[in-house]
């Protein structure tokens, strides 16, 4: 009778995260397995809107939170994550990031920029750019809770 030869581990082509409740904010994606440093994670999907659609969809009310599944890509197309969107639109920001978002070929991807351990939440730094000066209410619109040591609070660009 002849032996078994070796087992042959299949690769694992599974998303190297899972998305469940964040201390963040509502859900976030967390390490299911070491990702290293350079991994792309995966696209940012969604409609592809002009700015334009994008505003009349979701229009900007001062006092209320903004809506962050919107994605810029250039001046001409932004990206509805609500509207054919993937897990991508779960990765959290944070103001002390592991992930970075990268604009390739018109497309968004992200990727890690530094090594992360399993059961950590990804997030990458928004960085939203506001025309308008930050003022204390136009940060409160744009509230960080990342918890960072070097939190700025808001989840607005560096000025």
């Amino acid at each position: 009778m002849a032996k078994p030869g070796p087992k042959r581990s299949q690769p694992d082509d599974s998303p190297p995260f899972e998305i469940r409740p964040s201390g963040i904010h509502g859900l976030g994606a967390f390490a299911t397995r070491p990702i290293p440093r350079g991994t792309r994670l995966i696209e940012y999907a969604g409609e592809r809107l002009t700015p334009e659609q994008a505003d009349a969809r979701y229009p900007d009310v001062p006092g209320e939170r903004h809506h962050t599944f919107l994605f810029a890509i250039d001046d001409d197309v932004v990206i509805d994550a609500v509207v054919g969107g993937n897990d991508a639109r779960f990765i959290n920001h944070s103001c002390d990031p592991n992930c970075d978002a990268v604009i390739d070929d018109g497309r968004i991807w992200i990727e890690t920029i530094r090594d992360v351990e399993p059961g950590e939440e990804l997030a990458y730094d928004y960085a939203y750019i506001l025309d308008e000066r930050h003022t204390p209410s136009a940060k409160r619109r744009y509230p960080c809770t990342c918890g960072a040591v070097t939190c700025r609070g808001t989840i607005l660009a560096k000025k």
